[in-house]
């Protein structure tokens, strides 16, 4: 499948994330109403002062749980489904359903899933500060030098902030194995393509800056004409239309972003032979990476007996997924080749 098949038949992840962001800001918006009211009552900038920064540490509040708890889970269960649209080339009849399924089976739990996913996001940005070094190195003292490494800097902490999802992925092509052996498999993957995968995530970066830089313009003639028919401060409108460009990009520009970067790792994926020696280096690099290898090591694997398949096969009427061995679907009825 192509990633823009992908990315349009797992849309509905997508809205799904665009729903948590504009309850976010109705909830950012409320807040502030709240706060703001009671400043009028006391009639005082010093209380006005303090509510809004009351305001700030709610809405911050809120925003955690909302986008880094449900959230986070929502992205896996988006991941899962594109691993599985692009290892056998269909996407379930019902994506949601499925990818929760999947995350649920998976992980188990949310704390396995937070555990796993800073252990592999520590490991990228040491990542990030090697090829950081290695620019500097590059570069030198050359005129102008400092403007080209923040740009460079730039670039990777975009391209880079999606490499924890693709090893996510990875470890939903490897049931076989441990969550964490997996996820350090998938690191030692992106680290032995890191050239192609980052040459790749070029032709898309310039989209997510420039996404973002016209939804947040468009967002703030919006929210600062509203805000300036009912008298508020245009610096409240300004910080409304942040959450709105980030809740839309979030939504869509990032979803994009992640079926495309995946589209490129799983390609590199079948092709890759592993550098054991790599797991001994990075290690030495990182001590995010040195704690998933060796809890690779230390968790117990999956027993299976007979063997299970690694790619799990869905029903193409119902999107259930299909029992080993059996001619027909146990939920539709529908009749396929095994």
């Amino acid at each position: 499948m192509t990633a823009k098949e992908v990315f349009s038949k797992t849309l509905q992840f997508g809205w799904i994330k665009l729903g948590l962001g504009l309850l976010n800001i109705l909830i950012a918006v409320v807040l502030f109403a709240i706060m703001m009211g009671i400043a009028v009552l006391f009639d005082s900038e010093g209380v006005g002062a303090i509510m809004f920064i009351i305001w700030l540490s709610l809405i911050g509040i809120v925003n955690f749980f909302l986008n880094h708890y449900i959230g986070y889970l929502v992205k896996a269960g988006h991941v899962a489904v594109i691993t599985t649209a692009f290892q056998t080339g269909q996407v379930p009849a019902n994506p949601f359903e499925t990818g929760k399924a999947m995350v649920k089976d998976r992980f188990g739990t949310s704390n396995v899933y937070f555990a796993l996913d800073k252990l592999v996001a520590g490991s990228v940005k040491q990542l990030q500060r090697t090829l950081g070094r290695i620019t500097d190195g590059l570069l030198g003292a050359l005129p102008g030098a400092d403007g080209v490494k923040s740009l460079m800097n730039m670039f990777l902490d975009i391209s880079l902030g999606y490499v924890d999802e693709c090893c996510l992925g990875y470890t939903f092509a490897h049931p076989e194995q441990n969550a964490y052996k997996s996820a350090a498999d998938g690191v030692v993957v992106y680290f032995q393509n890191w050239k192609t995968l980052l040459k790749d995530a070029a032709k898309t970066t310039g989209v997510v800056i420039l996404s973002f830089v016209v939804v947040t313009l468009v967002a703030f003639l919006v929210f600062g004409s509203l805000f300036r028919l009912f008298g508020w401060s245009g610096f409240m409108a300004f910080i409304i239309s942040l959450l709105f460009a980030y809740t839309v990009k979030y939504a869509f520009i990032d979803s994009w972003i992640l079926v495309k970067m995946m589209s490129s790792y799983m390609q590199v994926v079948p092709t890759t032979q592993i550098t054991f020696d790599l797991y001994g280096k990075l290690s030495n690099l990182s001590k995010k990476f040195k704690e998933l290898f060796n809890k690779g090591g230390s968790e117990p694997q999956p027993s299976c007996d007979p063997p299970v398949s690694v790619v799990p096969r869905f029903c193409p009427s119902c999107g259930k997924t299909l029992e080993t061995g059996k001619a027909f679907c146990g939920n539709c009825g529908t009749r396929f080749g095994l």
